[in-house]
């Protein structure tokens, strides 16, 4: 038997939040549904927001869940984290959070977490009218666990946000690995991939801080270079974009030219250009190097 804390048992026998949120055409509300997991799989989860559209405030929130209690609890404290919340405060709940509102989890039971910060992406993205791409490209990776249906891409992204450095640890967050096992050495490999890109990314923001009035900075190879650009990306552009509608998605790196595809508001807004001039190029040659040049594909 899973050894629950007691807050998840108290969620579990009383949630307060199961249920349908109906969009009943309320002037100025909106409601948005996010979805994420599958039956087939064993857990699956529906995130309902109703959102106050001038303010973005999620004035409620409802869960239907498919699945065991840490599911349940899980989906029933990320409604109770969320709650009054803008949706811009919203999307910094993660996972973590979840599983600490809770008084932890079982490590086996921690994908169920995952489950709700990815609904509760889910729910936001289509409420914007944002192709959700850290979901999307989910499906578009190579597939590596074929029993759960998981890819390469989501494994990545739950190794990163999680700092998972086993492959065991993946099974208990997106369950890949768990069924026949034939996919153990595969999540390893993306492991020790990972492990090398923080490294590389590590070594190179290393060697521009270390720099004096006496020594130069040596030239970034390019690899070096990718996975810089990718990371000042992830942390300090995709996050402003994001909270204004918008997003940014690295398509190439040809010398100093970056390409990226813009997206959601972004693709669609008259001041596309300056976006990429500012917000993006400006950063870019500030963390990376003054000559790069930043376009749009």
């Amino acid at each position: 038997m899973w050894d629950y804390t007691d807050k998840v048992l108290e969620l579990f026998y009383n949630p307060q939040h199961q249920g349908a949120i109906e969009d009943n055409g309320e002037a100025g509300i909106k409601v948005a549904v996010g979805d994420v997991g599958s039956i087939a799989c064993g857990d699956a989860l529906r995130l309902h927001l109703k959102v106050e559209e001038d303010t973005e405030k999620i004035l409620e929130a409802r869960f239907q869940t498919f699945g065991c209690t840490s599911a349940i609890a899980s989906s029933e404290a990320l409604v109770e984290l969320i709650k009054g919340k803008t949706l811009d405060e919203a999307l910094k709940v993660t996972n973590k959070e979840i599983a600490n509102y809770l008084g932890g989890l079982p490590e086996a039971k921690m994908h169920c977490s995952v489950m709700g910060q990815e609904a509760l992406e889910a729910a936001i993205y289509n409420y914007r009218g944002i192709p959700l791409n850290t979901h999307e490209d989910d499906d578009e990776g190579a597939l590596v666990c074929t029993c759960f249906g998981i890819s390469d891409v989501k494994i990545r992204r739950v190794i990163v946000e999680n700092n998972l450095t086993t492959a065991e640890e993946v099974t208990n967050y997106v369950k890949a690995g768990g069924g026949c096992g034939s996919c153990l050495a595969n999540i390893d490999d993306i492991i020790v991939s990972v492990q090398k890109e923080k490294a590389s990314a590590t070594a190179v923001s290393n060697s521009l801080s270390q720099t004096n009035g006496k020594s130069a900075v040596k030239p970034l190879t390019p690899v070096q270079k990718i996975a810089l650009i990718q990371r000042v990306l992830d942390e300090e552009v995709r996050p402003v974009l994001i909270a204004d509608g918008g997003d940014v998605e690295l398509f190439d790196v040809e010398g100093d030219r970056v390409k990226v595809i813009l997206q959601g508001a972004c693709g669609s807004c008259s001041s596309s250009t300056a976006t990429l001039k500012i917000a993006i190029e400006s950063r870019l040659r500030d963390r990376v190097s003054k000559d790069l040049v930043v376009e749009a594909v």
